[in-house]
């Protein structure tokens, strides 16, 4: 109620004005809270319940229990996908979040000790921060199509450059799934690398001067300063990085799909399209919900696993 309108009985009670205070965040919040609920929670409860019908893109959906489930686990082809899949959330965070923290430690304290500055980066490290996040305006199927030119076997940047070398490049993309694989590692690493420099040089910068020179006064090197003392400064923002990350590397969709031929390397999201593609929605929508979870199951071991005490400065 407006305070103008509300009785001079309860307008001073300690109970009403903190009603009041909660029914204001109540209403500030209301709106926002039911686009949430109608554009994001509303499309995942329907995929819940599509992944337990015959839905083929008809308007008849019938409820066919566990079937899709059933289906699933039974299917050698979903199986090698996720384990591709299950490899890249466990190889693409680690390679990405240890290239970004070195990046970022590099470009924040790094450099030589120069006049009046205990700590600094390298020589031009705002115009590498730009250099390092320029892929992430670049469109994922643009990255997918010059890095797919890149990897080609006959007319590729690195073979070409091999054969110069007079040593027989091998075929990136051409049947080896293990080449393949590090294909993919290598693009899906460059094109978040640069996101993570930024928001761990963001951190790094956040940390007070006085405890990198209290280090230093103690005799502490880089490589000391940086896992004792940076490190576990800055461990709520690589958690966070890790998750989203991983996140990342289980969805990794248009880059594999663009670039890597679907005979020789299939991820979970790719196997997935090809189901909606052949008009087994019901069957797809199984397999999403199977991704949902193996995602919100992932967040949960990161935060449960990479829990600490708070360190404040």
């Amino acid at each position: 109620m407006p305070p103008g309108l509300t009785p001079r009985r309860v307008r001073y009670d300690r109970r009403y004005r903190t009603l009041d205070k909660y029914r204001f965040i109540v209403g500030f919040l209301a709106v926002p809270l039911a686009f949430y609920a109608l554009f994001v929670v509303s499309p995942f409860l329907q995929a819940i319940y599509y992944s337990f019908t015959d839905w083929s893109g008809g308007p008849v959906a019938n409820f066919i229990g566990f079937d899709n489930y059933r289906k699933m686990w039974d299917d050698v082809r979903f199986w090698d996908s996720l384990q591709v899949s299950a490899l890249l959330l466990v190889v693409a965070p680690l390679l990405t979040l240890v290239l970004g923290m070195f990046f970022a430690y590099m470009i924040t304290a790094g450099g030589r000790h120069r006049r009046g500055k205990a700590i600094a980066g390298v020589a031009g490290s705002s115009f590498y921060k730009v250099v390092y996040f320029f892929p992430q305006v670049l469109s994922v199927s643009i990255i997918a199509v010059v890095w797919g030119r890149v990897f080609n076997t006959n007319s590729g940047l690195i073979n070409g450059g091999l054969e110069k070398a007079g040593i027989a490049g091998p075929a990136w993309l051409g049947g080896d799934e293990t080449l393949a694989l590090i294909a993919l590692l290598t693009v899906i690493s460059w094109s978040f690398v640069g996101f993570y420099v930024v928001l761990f040089s963001a951190a790094m910068g956040a940390i007070p001067k006085d405890i990198h020179e209290a280090a230093l006064l103690d005799g502490a090197g880089r490589a000391r300063s940086f896992f004792g003392v940076t490190l576990p400064l800055i461990w709520d923002t690589v958690r966070t990085g890790w998750i989203y990350m991983g996140i990342q590397a289980l969805d990794t969709f248009a880059i594999c799909l663009v670039m890597v031929p679907p005979h020789v390397l299939k991820v979970t999201p790719v196997f997935l399209y090809e189901r909606f593609r052949d008009g087994q929605y019901g069957y797809a929508t199984s397999i999403g919900v199977v991704l949902l979870v193996l995602s919100v199951a992932f967040s949960l071991i990161v935060m449960r696993v990479g829990n600490r005490d708070r360190i404040e400065y």
